[in-house]
């Protein structure tokens, strides 16, 4: 901890600047190729834990401080060691000895701060915490203008929606019915005591999060790890066999595949991140499915269309991912109340040059990984206002079309459409 504690402040500071959590995280692990396990799951840990609770995190400082310390990595270090006092399992005098260690190499004459602030955090923790939760961004660990956004929008959910968006996120598995079935795998996951439980048709919730060379069968394609709110996707767009698709966002892949287990589909997937295509690639490959790969954007077909109408299109378009902040802490911290209408903007081009690709009487889902309406049914709207021969069709189970992230999945938004024959 010692030697990961310093790393994990920098990265913490990078964030907070602005950068991407998972691209300054991986940069760190391949420049540090030879840590340990433990020293690369405690590096994401402190980095995710921190950023998590950055909102309570950042009041119980302000509260310590007498005056602003303008010094940012050492700010940045004492939030990791925050985090780690009132979120971890670490010893309290071994992190505040490490952090002092760690704020001398930063500033020589910093040490004797570090170690008042830690342990005037320890003697009075019980006071700070409770002054940081009168106010809301200390209590949710969220910005304000999210939290009052969800408010709005969840008044009687808001507070179990705010709970979920900072808990760990659930490990869960897609069995691919192509390769076996939930009842054999669930077998071979107790066969290795792996606890696991059903909680969809092919999902599997595992009680403990585990590194996927651990799952029996991973890498002979028998399943995969999706949120079970993903999973929604392809049984909501019920392609089946010798149907013509497009799934027009489609990296990381995972909605892509689940289409192919389903159904012998001519899938067409689409990303203009030609990195991410291959990772769809990969995907493909290692459960043994096929589609036609492109690199082009959804918003442009002309530059990527054939000509041949598609039975079904999946539009997972680009979005704020408001739903998925427990997997993506540094969102909360990185989005500003102005991207959610640029996103919708982006969102209605997307919506409205992927129509004219849709067959006579098909269908088209469009989703998202946001819980702000502006990004999602008000969108819809505005589209159905402007096309005749569309209409919103009632999901089964999900009327309101709108998940939001609880115990078994994160946030999505699902609409399907339909064009008139």
């Amino acid at each position: 901890m010692k030697y990961i504690q310093p790393f994990a402040a920098q990265i913490v500071g990078q964030v907070l600047a602005g950068q991407n959590l998972n691209q300054r995280l991986n940069t760190a692990l391949r420049q540090h190729n030879a840590w340990s396990p433990q020293q690369r799951g405690a590096l994401q840990d402190l980095c995710y834990g921190t950023l998590r609770f950055y909102g309570q995190l950042n009041a119980v400082l302000n509260a310590l401080l007498t005056k602003p310390l303008k010094d940012a990595p050492l700010r940045d270090l004492l939030l990791v060691a925050l985090y780690q006092l009132q979120h971890s399992k670490a010893a309290g005098h071994a992190v505040v000895n490490h952090a002092v260690m760690a704020a001398k190499n930063i500033n020589p004459a910093a040490g004797g701060l570090v170690n008042g602030v830690l342990r005037n955090f320890l003697r009075q923790q019980t006071a700070l915490l409770a002054q940081a939760a009168t106010t809301e961004s200390g209590r949710y660990s969220y910005p304000d203008w999210w939290i009052a956004a969800v408010k709005t929008h969840y008044p009687a959910q808001a507070a179990a929606i705010f709970e979920a968006g900072n808990q760990h996120p659930p490990m869960t598995l897609r069995v691919n019915q192509r390769q076996t079935n939930l009842d054999k795998y669930l077998n071979s996951l107790i066969f290795f005591s792996i606890s696991a439980e059903q909680i969809g048709q092919n999902a599997l919730r595992l009680t403990q999060a585990l590194t996927v060379d651990k799952l029996p069968g991973f890498f002979d394609g028998e399943v995969s790890v999706q949120d079970a709110g993903a999973q929604y996707a392809a049984y909501f767009l019920a392609a089946t066999d010798g149907m013509r698709v497009l799934d027009a966002c489609a990296a990381p892949g995972g909605k892509t595949a689940h289409l192919l287990e389903l159904a012998n589909l001519d899938l067409l997937a689409l990303d203009k991140d030609e990195a991410r295509l291959a990772r769809v690639a990969e995907n493909l490959q290692r459960l043994k499915l096929k589609a036609r790969l492109v690199c082009g954007d959804a918003a442009t077909p002309a530059d990527w269309w054939d000509g041949q109408h598609f039975q079904r299109i999946l539009a997972d378009v680009p979005c704020s991912a408001s739903g998925v902040v427990r997997r993506h802490p540094d969102i909360k911290w990185l989005r500003r109340p102005s991207d959610i209408e640029r996103f919708a903007q982006q969102q209605s081009q997307i919506l409205q040059a992927l129509w004219p690709l849709l067959a006579e009487g098909g269908r088209l889902l469009y989703a998202t990984c946001s819980i702000f309406p502006r990004e999602n049914q008000l969108v819809v709207a505005e589209f159905l206002a402007k096309h005749a021969d569309a209409v919103q069709l009632v999901l089964p189970d999900l009327p309101s079309g709108q998940l939001l992230p609880d115990a078994q999945h994160d946030g999505f938004f699902y609409a399907l459409l339909q064009k008139s024959a």
